[in-house]
């Protein structure tokens, strides 16, 4: 399974957008892509890759980088403890302000 193509392909399609717009770099802001955009992505892309990304982690992913990144960890049984806790640290910080 080619990650990088999957998560391109099913941001195009949850988005409507022509797969030839979306690039490894594209932010989620210049994809005109929201939090609930964001949410419906995840769950497309669990979905279809039979995974699950904590919550937090997902909303920290701002950018189709971000997200191949982070699934490729998920996908390789890589640790991403790293990851929830800056999640957690975020939203801890988000709270207080």
């Amino acid at each position: 399974m080619n990650i990088e193509q999957t998560v391109i392909d099913i941001i195009a399609r949850e988005q409507h957008l022509d797969p030839g717009t979306v690039r490894l770099d594209s932010t989620f802001a210049e994809l005109g892509i929201d939090s609930l955009d964001g949410i419906n992505i995840v769950f497309a892309l669990e979905t279809e890759m039979n995974i699950s990304v904590p919550d937090n982690v997902a909303m920290m992913m701002k950018s189709v980088r971000q997200v191949v990144d982070n699934l490729t960890r998920v996908i390789e049984g890589k640790d991403i403890s790293d990851l929830v806790a800056v999640a957690q640290q975020a939203a801890a910080t988000a709270a207080t302000a």
